[in-house]
């Protein structure tokens, strides 16, 4: 059953297509990277950082990611965990950044490439108080080059779920586990609320719905969905998919034909029609974010939950584009977000045709980062912008 509702619905794939493991980066940017005037010799890592954040403090390209840290395509979407009381070390010569304590490969002296460097509170203390070595936990800095020695201690090793995420996990988590897109017959099979509790017309949380196509499905929690609106590219007016409108949860409470069931939680209207898709685990990406190594252009075809009657959009919301995996989008994409400039009629300049017109330049004002893709469409967090975000803005490579 879980298998055959799958097959309808366009699902999650981190993929990165046409990548060689191991291979350096394609893409080489014509400019060296510029580190910020004020950005920290170091900077101690804590429960609550994210990728993203940590880049932007040391540079206003974060999407450079890669490059700080000398990473390969492989180390991309497996990049160096990094913990809390990590220690990372800004090298001005090579412009580059690493944890102290690790080599060039992740591995952490004496940690078997767990949480590097000395423990959260030694490290910590070494940031903060600028006392001596005994102070700082057995991290010690001395000489000119700022020389890094590392004494043995017993600490706690950090486990893969303590690493810092990309982006700040507790956004996107809603957006991974649940079926964004639905392809047009997507939610034909699946199971469908058939009746409700006292044929009421709307049900709530608490109230029982009976629902046909659960079948022998040991599946216990399960997302309640509604077919959405199409999703259309505004370049070539074909239709994407259909977004799916995510309306609540439901817990089987009687298996059978058709199977009973409660909802457990409410986010909109909910009863007869309405369909049942299996509850899924999310996984937060720890892709490090990185520019295609390819030029890309294309356009938000819309802001989820977007505010306000023309549907805008600001930081940490979720946009949808017309771009997904067959265009070779990658999570941990980053795009920069343009407002498309209008075209203008000088009356002052004419032609044989009429007055002239120009086409105003696409202002920048913002970036985006991919966390959930599809065939023809992707999903990104809005991390940074000057200016509300619109549906048909451009976005591009930056």
């Amino acid at each position: 059953m879980r298998n055959q509702l799958r097959k309808s619905i366009t699902t999650l794939a981190f993929v990165l297509s046409g990548l060689s493991a191991g291979g350096v980066l394609a893409q080489i940017p014509n400019s060296p990277i510029a580190f910020k005037q004020d950005a920290p010799d170091r900077y101690v890592v804590v429960r609550g950082d994210t990728l993203w954040g940590i880049s932007e403090r040391f540079t206003d390209s974060p999407w450079r990611w890669p490059e700080i840290w000398n990473f390969n395509r492989e180390q991309i979407r497996n990049p160096h965990w990094i913990y809390p009381g990590d220690v990372i070390v800004l090298d001005r010569v090579s412009g580059t950044l690493s944890i102290a304590g690790r080599d060039a490969t992740g591995g952490a002296a004496g940690a078997a490439g767990a949480a590097g460097a000395a423990g959260a509170a030694g490290a910590t203390g070494a940031a903060s108080s600028g006392t001596g070595p005994a102070a700082r936990g057995g991290l010690e800095v001395g000489g000119a080059a700022g020389t890094v020695k590392l004494s043995p201690r017993v600490r706690a090793e950090s486990t893969a779920k303590d690493a810092i995420p990309s982006i700040p996990a507790n956004i996107i988590e809603p957006f991974l586990s649940r079926p964004l897109l639905v392809e047009p017959d997507g939610l034909d099979n699946a199971p469908t609320i058939i009746a409700t509790e006292d044929n009421r017309v709307i049900i709530e949380a608490g109230n029982r719905a009976y629902v046909r196509g659960i079948g022998d499905s040991k599946e216990e929690n399960w997302f309640v969905y509604r077919r959405g609106n199409a999703l259309v590219d505004p370049d070539t007016n074909i239709t994407l998919g259909y977004e799916a409108i995510y309306l609540g949860t439901a817990r089987v409470t009687r298996a059978g034909e058709p199977a009973t069931v409660q909802l457990t939680t409410v986010t909109q209207e909910v009863g007869k029609g309405d369909k049942l898709l299996p509850a899924g685990v999310p996984e937060v990406p720890n892709y490090a974010p990185h520019a295609p190594s390819v030029f890309m252009q294309g356009r938000i075809v819309g802001v989820y939950g977007g505010l306000g009657k023309l549907g805008e959009g600001g930081p940490q919301s979720i946009v949808t584009l017309n771009r997904g995996r067959a265009d070779g989008v990658e999570v941990g994409h980053v795009f920069a977000l343009y407002r498309p400039g209008p075209v203008i009629v000088d009356a002052s300049m004419a032609t044989n045709s009429g007055p002239a017109t120009f086409k105003v330049p696409d202002e920048r004002y913002g970036l985006a980062f991919v966390f959930r893709i599809f065939d023809r469409v992707s999903y990104a967090l809005v991390m940074r912008v000057t200016r509300p975000v619109n549906a048909l803005d451009v976005i591009q490579t930056p």
